[in-house]
Order: structure tokens, then sequence, then C-alpha cells
């Protein structure tokens, strides 16, 4: 079942993203972020952006959510999208519902651009975000280093909304969620 994640969710969500942390490059990330620091960067993000999990027989399989990647005002139009499963959820359509309803919420919100940011050697998740109508925008390689080498970020897009002049700045999601 897909929701909106609350901050009772925070230790499961961490849990999942602790392997990425420790295992992997798919997050730049060196060092697991304390319970209360994650914590923290949910609340931060979810003043404005969409937070969603998907949990099943109580349990949370998966999470994403948007963030601003850049802060100067005049890329508020803007958002980064992240998702992170379980191995177990994988391949199941869990990132594909979770995305598609994190990118339908940024468009009611009145964001142009979303945006995938990923370590270049995780094809799994380059592949992934092409699937669902992302396209390649950049690469930097060498860029990060983590686990004793260098490693690229591809960069790709995928535009949510019109290209003529906006009314205002996109509406903080929990505005959108009480109308």
């Amino acid at each position: 079942m897909l929701r909106a994640a609350s901050e009772a969710d925070v230790p499961a969500m961490l849990d999942i993203y602790a392997p990425f942390v420790r295992n992997t490059t798919v997050t730049f990330e060196y060092d697991v972020p304390a319970q209360a620091e994650f914590l923290r960067r949910f609340r931060e993000i979810t003043a404005q952006f969409p937070w969603l999990v998907w949990e099943e027989n109580g349990e949370i399989l998966g999470y994403a959510y948007a963030s601003a990647p850049f802060t100067r005002d005049a890329y508020r139009w803007c958002a980064e999208d992240s998702v992170y499963l379980r191995p177990e959820a994988q391949g199941q359509g869990i990132g594909q519902a979770l995305c598609g309803a994190v990118e339908e919420i940024l468009t009611r919100q009145g964001y142009r651009r979303i945006y995938a940011i990923i370590t270049s050697e995780n094809r799994k998740s380059i592949s992934f975000h092409q699937k669902i109508g992302y396209h390649f925008l950049a690469e930097f390689p060498d860029c990060g280093f983590k686990f004793g080498r260098w490693l690229g970020v591809t960069w790709l897009e995928k535009t949510l909304n019109f290209a003529g002049v906006p009314n205002g700045f996109p509406e903080s999601w929990q505005d959108v969620r009480r109308n």
C-alpha cells in the first residue's frame, strides 16, 4: 500500500537506507546518519516536498521522496527524486509506483522539472529512470570518492509541467495535501 510517510516510519526507512550507505556507492554518504539526523532531514524535506512509503503487512518495503537539487530561488521549479527499496521489494513495480506518485504530487504542486542524480555505475537505477521517462542530461566523471575510488554521477531529467510563465512558486506539499 502506498501512503504518505510519517515520523513513525523514520526508523524503518533508515533501516532500508543504512545498507546503501555501508555497502554501496548508490549514495555518497560515508556514514549512516543517526536517527535524529534522519528525522531532521525528513521534517525539513516534507515541509515542501512529498515523501511516500510502500507498506505491506505492517512492513515498510521502500520509500521515495523529492527534494531541492539547488538552493537559489530561480531553481525553485526543479526537484530531485530519491527512491530506496529493500532488496526483496525490487523488481515488483513498487519503485515505479512510488516514483509515479511523487511525480504526480510534484506536478500538482507546480514543479516543472525533476532530476535523477545517480552514481554512474548504478546502471540499474539509470535504466529504471529511463524506463519511467527520464532522459539523459549529463555525466560528471570522477566527482565523488568512496570506497577508495573515484565515481561519476549521471544526471537524468523529466519535464513535469508546461514551459509558460508560472503564477508563483510551487505550492508546499502540505498545502497540496490539505486541498
